[in-house]
Formats: structure tokens, C-alpha cells, sequence
């Protein structure tokens, strides 16, 4: 089962001390963008699902089991088959494909201001952005799958490359 945050989001950011609020608020942003652009917009009977299972503290994994052994309400059921199944409603992104995203986002949000913006934060790395994924893990605002691991943050990609370098202005000489 899932369990409800127990603190307070602005302690956990207090306690971290590392990065701001703001580069919190982003990184949720940048999940929720990652999420649409790897398994497209949840549909509004995916979300009247996922309201259902989160109202409960229901986990993708026990919506799984109470499906397979016929345990859910019949309208829930239902609306599970139409879905495809349960697997269908598993949106979970790995921290690499999670980077990547933060790292889109980004350079659409700020092109060549980027790596001010979130050396401003105290993101230098991609590493940055694991340390507040497991922040937020830690303290239930977040889930894993087993396999997950902060080390999936590490050197994903280099800042360097990714927002200072290879920027086309569309300028050409005349």
C-alpha cells in the first residue's frame, strides 16, 4: 500500500537544504511532462482510476493482484479492462528517462538561460536531480519500483553539453 506524505513539504525542503523550493516545484513539473511524453496524456478515465487507487492507497502492483483475483468493485473492473489492465495504468518513468525529460523541459522553458536557472538551484548534475527524487521518495510524496536506485541519476548527461553548447540561433551570415 502507498502510504500519505507524513511532513510537510517545505520541511523536507528545509531539511535537504541543498536546493530550493522552486527546484522541487520543477522537478514534479518535469515528472508530470515526462510521464505525458513517454506514455501520452492520461485519458479522464485513467485519472478517475488513479484518483480511486490514491483515495485508497492503492499501489499499481495491489490494483494488479485484486484484479487478477477478481477483488474489484465491478465498475472498477470494468473500467480496468477497458484501459487494457492494470499494466496499463503503471506510468512510472526510470531516473534516466526522468533526466532527460528534466533536461528537455528545461531547454524549453529557459534555451540559453538554463544552466543559470539551475545553477541558481544548486543543479549542477544530474545527480542533483536524484538527490531530490529520493528526497521526496523518502518521505512518500514519490514511488519506486524495486529496481530503481539513485544511481540511475548519475552522469545521465553533462550539463555542459546539454545547455551551454550545440544551440542552433538560427543566425546566418549575410
Amino acid at each position: 500500500m502507498t502510504r500519505e506524505p507524513q511532513r510537510p513539504f517545505e520541511e523536507i525542503v528545509e531539511e535537504l537544504g541543498r536546493y530550493p523550493t522552486d527546484a522541487f516545484d520543477f522537478l514534479r513539473e518535469g515528472l508530470k511532462y515526462t510521464v505525458d511524453k513517454v506514455h501520452g496524456e492520461a485519458s479522464p478515465l485513467e485519472l478517475r482510476l488513479q484518483e480511486w487507487m490514491a483515495h485508497r492507497n492503492i499501489t499499481i502492483d495491489k490494483l494488479e493482484s485484486l484484479y487478477a483475483a477478481g477483488d474489484l468493485p465491478e465498475r472498477v473492473g470494468q473500467a480496468v479492462e477497458k484501459l487494457g489492465g492494470p499494466a496499463k495504468l503503471n506510468r512510472h518513468v526510470d531516473g534516466r528517462t526522468l533526466c532527460r525529460g528534466l533536461r528537455d523541459l528545461a531547454r524549453e522553458r529557459w534555451g540559453l538561460m538554463t544552466s543559470t536557472v539551475l545553477a541558481r538551484w544548486n543543479i549542477r548534475a544530474t545527480d542533483d536531480f536524484g538527490r531530490i527524487v529520493f528526497a521526496l521518495v523518502e518521505n512518500d510524496y514519490l514511488q519506486t519500483q524495486p529496481h530503481d536506485s539513485i544511481d540511475d541519476f548519475k552522469e545521465v548527461f553533462d550539463f555542459k553539453e546539454a545547455f551551454d553548447e550545440g544551440y542552433d540561433l538560427g543566425l546566418t551570415e549575410t
